[in-house]
């Protein structure tokens, strides 16, 4: 089959050169799982000049293009076609940035050939912690750890720190990202002082520590200016980033989208760098940062200052037109979102932006025609979300608007209902029931809430479009995983975490892909396998609908299909 596949091949390319006509190759496959309702599980797809032109077996796709000259090909012969990876939502700067450093975090992490085992106590965390700062090299050059989540590893701060090395800068980057925690070494070589923070707005100041040297959501983030000189100088974040664009290579996707990434046209220059090339493996696209955007522009010209932004892409990386990402409430793994019952001991969520400032923002965004990504975890944080939503649409009534609530970390079956009626749409991770879930019922939250957080189950019965992300590292960015996760909401202990939320194979794959493609409006182009869309495919050794559903996670990816191009893993 071998020789006559090449055979056919080089005849076909003759055929083609000879009378000028593009070639059609039909990939004949074990299975190929198109999501085009119908048609949706065929052995042969076709395509030409990037794009699919037929879909069916070889026979019928021979009818089909009976006059054109066509290649089978039989590569994959023994193993399944579907749909292109999406990864909705991915960060290049903070997955490079954190997977970069000395990874000691509540899970493993698999980063390309590079294994990082997890601290699951906290005597494990601070073993690992201070063997790693033992083995550091250099005491004039900041030693950096993200993945601390005090839950797992128990209390610290700036004392304890010192504790261990009062010559060795530290700083640890919590497991959000949302969370600073230094030791006064690391925060004398980076110039910060009590003076910096006192001139920070009064809000983020209220997000400091500083006897603890501890900063969190608007105090972290009033501190990206000092720290961006570090995590992105080009001889750190370049080789970085490259990693990442294999990483996602190795997960299968053909397309990947970094929503609401900090605004700075060096960085973006950066990460063009790596991703616009012709030769990238997929698509890197970007939507706008609307809090920065809000917070400089507001009061002037907002939306001519975010149209300039779309301008900083080139190649296969470029901004989504007239999309846009807004914040809401802290951080998911801090317990720093916004809750209606508030937290069994007493501590209290953040907002992220002020919501008058917000609900100003949204207003400008929605009234220019944008559609608006929104940064939530809490059920608190999703009824502002929501009131400000149905407040517009009754101010200025807009159809299809599809207002994504990003995260979906808590919510009330009443929510879900209002989300439906209001024409939200759905982005969830739905790693949060599998890594937190065991934790946040003993501690913060409670089993009644923490089992039920993330309700794909409950979206889907109300019939509410939703994709699956990862927020890369927030989970990892692997669109096989994150289908096990919402299709077994299995803890690393091994038990399940709110069965009734638990969704199908198919849904889950459709959450990757096509529901994926529809919350960025592009379900014309990409999302399923269907005549006129890109070709974008990844190759899989099994069916993910077919398989046990605790292997989805462990299917081999063979690589992808990018509009054409064959892209083997590891090669």
């Amino acid at each position: 089959m071998r020789v006559r596949w090449f055979i056919g091949l080089l005849f076909a390319g003759w055929l083609s050169l000879a009378s000028g006509e593009n070639i059609v190759t039909v990939y004949v496959a074990k299975e190929v799982v198109t999501l085009d309702d119908d048609m949706p599980l065929v052995t042969a797809v076709a395509v030409e000049s990037g794009r699919i032109v037929a879909i069916g077996d070889v026979e019928s796709i021979k009818s089909q293009l009976k006059s054109r000259s066509l290649v089978i090909d039989y590569r994959f012969a023994a193993r399944v076609l579907v749909p292109g990876f999406i990864n909705q939502h991915d960060h290049p700067f903070l997955a490079a940035t954190m997977l970069s450093t000395e990874v000691i975090a509540i899970e493993d992490w698999q980063v390309n050939d590079q294994y990082f085992p997890r601290a699951g106590t906290p005597a494990q965390y601070q073993r690992m912690l201070r063997q790693r700062v033992a083995q550091h090299p250099d005491t004039g050059k900041l030693f950096i750890s993200w993945g601390y989540h005090r839950l797992w590893h128990g209390d610290l701060n700036r004392g304890m720190l010192d504790d261990i090395s009062k010559d060795v800068p530290i700083l640890i980057w919590q497991r959000s990202g949302h969370e600073f925690i230094f030791n006064t070494r690391a925060l004398q070589l980076l110039g910060i002082s009590q003076t910096l923070v006192e001139s920070f707005p009064a809000s983020a100041r209220a997000q400091v520590n500083w006897a603890e040297g501890h900063f969190w959501e608007q105090g972290a983030l009033a501190l990206l200016p000092v720290l961006f000189k570090l995590l992105a100088a080009p001889d750190r974040y370049l080789p970085a980033l490259e990693v990442m664009k294999e990483y996602w290579h190795r997960a299968g996707a053909t397309w990947v989208v970094e929503p609401g990434g900090w605004v700075n046209q060096s960085l973006q220059e950066m990460q063009n760098r790596v991703f616009a090339p012709a030769d990238t493996p997929f698509h890197m696209d970007y939507i706008v940062d609307g809090k920065t955007m809000a917070s400089e522009y507001l009061d002037g010209e907002l939306i001519a200052e975010t149209e300039k932004i779309m301008e900083w892409g080139e190649g296969m990386s470029r901004f989504l037109p007239k999309q846009v990402k807004l914040f809401v409430d802290g951080a998911m793994y801090s317990q720093l979102m916004q809750m209606k019952q508030g937290y069994l001991d007493g501590h209290h969520g953040e907002w992220l932006i002020q919501p008058e400032i917000f609900a100003r923002a949204f207003a400008r965004y929605w009234d220019a025609g944008y559609q608006i990504h929104v940064h939530v975890n809490g059920d608190l944080g999703l009824e502002m979300l929501l009131d400000v939503v149905e407040e517009n649409m009754q101010r200025n009534p807009r159809v299809d608007h599809r207002t994504v609530a990003v995260h979906f970390g808590f919510s009330t079956p009443e929510q879900v209902e209002r989300i439906k009626r209001l024409g939200v749409i759905v982005s969830a991770n739905p790693y949060y029931a599998v890594a937190l879930g065991e934790k946040y019922s003993e501690h913060g939250i409670g089993p009644a809430r923490a089992t039920q957080m993330v309700r794909l189950g409950d979206l889907t019965r109300a019939g509410v479009s939703f994709s699956l992300h990862a927020d890369t590292p927030m989970a990892p960015g692997l669109p096989l995983f994150l289908m096990w996760c919402a299709v077994n909401r299995v803890s690393v202990e091994g038990d399940i975490i709110g069965g009734n939320q638990r969704i199908t194979p198919e849904q889950a794959l459709r959450a990757v892909t096509l529901e994926a493609a529809y919350s960025m409006q592009m379900e014309h182009e990409i999302g399923s396998l269907e005549p006129g869309k890109l070709a974008n495919i990844t190759v899989l050794d099994a069916n993910p609908l077919t398989v046990e559903p605790m292997a989805i996670r462990d299917i081999p990816i063979w690589g992808t299909i990018h509009e054409g191009r064959l892209l083997p893993i590891g090669k």
